[in-house]
């Protein structure tokens, strides 16, 4: 992504990785998902290059689809009218695909991401058509959760868009195909003395299988509550259990 190469110190954005892209691609009937490395090289790639040797002879294409905004190429050298005069003179069609719409407003990315960091997972679903998933591996934490009774699955955000920090109401993709419930705090755990790093950690509704090392994904469903620091672990376990029940209610 152009933002990773020139702003790489900035904080993680991305609502899909590579991986879930290509996959909900082929759902919606892609046959080949070409992903390009965004380098030096590829960052001053002229426009008119990028369509001669990246879609005309690179990919061979036929016909060609953008939004209406798209710019490309060095410096964004290249507009929708330059790629369409370009494009005809190699008989390659285009199709220039409107904004899609949503109670008068386009749907973007940009306001799919605030809607995740005010805490309104329900409402950035409206816009995305599914619940939104952070995947991830599951790795070995501290065991607390066990301790308290509450045994998580945790995993770490790596480059996904940080949302709202706070407990969920979840859906949760296991390994081998299933779907089950549950309960999600990502935070950093402001009680036991504070995380560098945001971690997800998620209580899987009436579960009890060894799923440490494989990949699951967590959709968040409903914001129950913001992330907060307790008095100690029994004020902890106590808002634990109604966080617990509260979602329950929610999913139920």
């Amino acid at each position: 992504h152009p933002r990773e190469h020139f702003r790489p110190d900035d904080p993680s954005f991305r609502l899909t990785l590579l991986p879930a892209k290509a996959a909900c691609l082929g759902d919606a009937g892609a046959r080949f998902v070409y992903a390009l490395s965004f380098d030096d090289e590829f960052a001053a790639l002229s426009a008119e290059a990028f369509v001669e040797q990246v879609l005309h002879k690179g990919l061979g294409a036929k016909h060609l689809a953008s939004g209406p905004d798209f710019a490309f190429g060095h410096r964004r050298g290249g507009d929708v009218r330059f790629l369409a005069r370009e494009a005809a003179t190699r008989g390659m069609g285009l199709s220039i695909v409107p904004p899609v719409e949503q109670g008068g407003e386009a749907i973007s990315s940009t306001r799919i991401r605030r809607l995740l960091q005010d805490g309104y997972p329900d409402r950035a679903a409206e816009k995305l058509g599914r619940p939104w998933e952070i995947r991830g591996t599951v790795v070995h934490g501290d065991k607390l959760g066990r301790v308290l009774g509450w045994p998580t699955a945790n995993i770490w955000l790596d480059r996904h868009l940080e949302p709202a920090r706070g407990v969920y109401a979840v859906t949760v993709a296991l390994p081998g195909g299933g779907t089950a419930k549950g309960v999600a705090n990502i935070g950093r755990r402001p009680t036991l003395g504070g995380d560098k790093v945001t971690r997800l950690e998620v209580y899987i509704f009436d579960f009890a299988g060894d799923i440490y090392g494989q990949e699951i994904g967590v959709r968040l469903v409903h914001f129950l509550r913001p992330d907060a620091k307790f008095d100690g672990l029994e004020t902890l376990k106590a808002a634990i259990e109604q966080d617990v029940a509260n979602a329950r209610a929610v999913l139920a």
